[in-house]
């Protein structure tokens, strides 16, 4: 018999880890990170309900955090098979999770010299060695090309757009194929490349991130570049939390085009991130996954001033002149850009950006929300600042577009299971499902077992 449990990303937007076990194998598809909300962070501590050491394969379907970011935990308990996934998703993986436990080192050290953690001491949930040892357990293969996972298990991987290396996952075991969707990316990205359609599946595990809503069709390059506008008329500098992988790489394309058509004049443009800086390197290397002939890559590359080290970023703060600065994270739940929102946050001339989907729990969340202040390390901190919300900026397909990918498949699966949404967006993509494909669809409870 062949079951499938999410052990996380059901009801949720984050933390997604699918399971499917055959006679007493185990293979996790993706492996994330809880985000957000205090009680969905509270769950990375908690024991994984099936030992570690059990799974014989994960399938990384990509490297954003809440996709990969509990590998190198799941490698600390235990866990000793093959992580498989495309050579990109590899490279990025490695940024990410490097990145990830430096930051929960230096968050912990932080907040215990400052003394503002409930924690005595804080502590970090994995370090930066144990990122590094996580990394020595992925098994990267090539999209199209079918190759064997533990137990008898075939996997195939597909590009999924979405951000370099993302790819959807079709798993045939004991008689039956289950595709999993990772990420969507947009159709007719200027970027990233179309998601590739899957012909068949007997079962589908489909993420909902934006299952109840449609992205505006304005053009996200005229928007960023009114918001920009307005914001250095005033005086003011605009700050864009962003993720490091994909949307920063995005968003240079849109300042790119914005400086070819004269609108930028002088105002420069930071990428404060180690991380985006080493990924937007990586589009070199990865011209497959998205769309941008090398002359244009190099000239996006090119468009902005990269600072790595942190006397740099301190200099950005404490200059006063006009600019945009693209800092990570996204979500504005770590690193960099925590620093220019306590800076540049209390004033009313400067104006953020919000960028893509902001998961509840987070401090980007607040803001779209309306949030007029935000704790950041230990301190409320007041947001006076314009807050611009450009969801047309986001890289995850709408609920159109999942529904035309969906449209590829020559048959209905048996079952659709929808996953990694919030609970209002999930519900909302199967009664379309229903609606518009005829469709058996159903909504997983985290730990709900689906006999296959």
């Amino acid at each position: 018999m062949l079951t499938l449990t999410s052990l996380g990303g059901a009801g949720t937007v984050t933390g997604s880890k699918h399971l499917l076990e055959h006679d007493g194998r185990r293979i996790l598809v993706d492996c994330g990170l809880f985000q957000g909300l205090k009680n969905l962070r509270e769950l990375n501590w908690a024991k994984l309900p099936v030992d570690p050491a059990s799974i014989d394969a994960v399938v990384l379907t990509h490297a954003h955090l809440d996709h990969s970011g509990y590998l190198p935990k799941l490698v600390r308990d235990g866990f000793r098979g093959p992580i498989v996934s495309t050579r990109a998703t590899r490279e990025v993986a490695e940024l990410i999770l490097k990145d990830s436990g430096h930051l929960q080192e230096k968050d912990a050290e932080y907040a215990n010299r400052k003394g503002f953690s409930k924690h005595k001491p804080a502590l970090p949930l994995y370090g930066l060695r144990d990122a590094e040892r996580a990394m020595e357990f992925f098994s990267p293969v090539a999209t199209h090309t079918p190759i064997d996972l533990p137990a008898g298990a075939r996997l195939t991987l597909r590009r999924a757009g979405h951000i370099l290396g993302a790819a959807t996952a079709e798993i045939e075991w004991g008689g039956r194929r289950v595709v999993f969707s990772g990420d969507l990316g947009r159709y007719d990205d200027p970027v990233m490349v179309d998601p590739e359609l899957v012909p068949q599946a007997d079962y589908l595990v489909v993420e909902s991130t934006y299952g109840n809503r449609l992205h505006e069709r304005s053009d996200p390059t005229e928007s960023l570049g009114q918001v920009i506008e307005r914001t250095t008329a005033r005086g003011g500098s605009v700050i864009i939390p962003a993720f490091a992988i994909g949307r920063a790489q995005s968003l240079l394309y849109h300042l790119w085009r914005l400086k070819q058509a004269g609108r930028l004049g002088l105002i420069p443009v930071y990428l404060d991130s180690p991380m985006a800086i080493d990924a937007t390197a990586l589009l070199h290397a990865y011209r497959e996954d998205h769309r941008l002939p090398p002359e244009v890559c190099e000239a996006v590359c090119a468009v902005a001033t990269y600072t790595r080290d942190v006397e740099d970023s301190k200099a950005i703060m404490t200059n006063t002149v006009p600019k945009v600065i693209i800092s990570a994270s996204g979500m504005a739940t770590g690193g960099r850009v925590l620093h220019h929102l306590k800076s540049l946050g209390p004033d009313r001339r400067n104006t953020i950006v919000i960028s893509g989907f902001q998961a509840a729990g987070t401090r980007g969340r607040a803001l779209a929300d309306g949030a007029r202040e935000l704790k950041i390390h230990g301190q409320w901190v007041p947001m006076q600042a314009e807050v611009a919300d450009l969801p047309m900026l986001s890289a995850h397909a709408d609920a159109d577009e999942i529904l035309r990918w969906l449209g590829g498949f020559e048959r209905p699966p048996r079952e659709t299971f929808i996953v990694h949404g919030e609970a209002s967006a999930s519900e909302a993509l199967r009664v379309r499902i229903d609606r518009d494909l005829g469709w058996q669809a159903s909504v997983p409870l985290q730990g709900q077992v689906f006999e296959l």
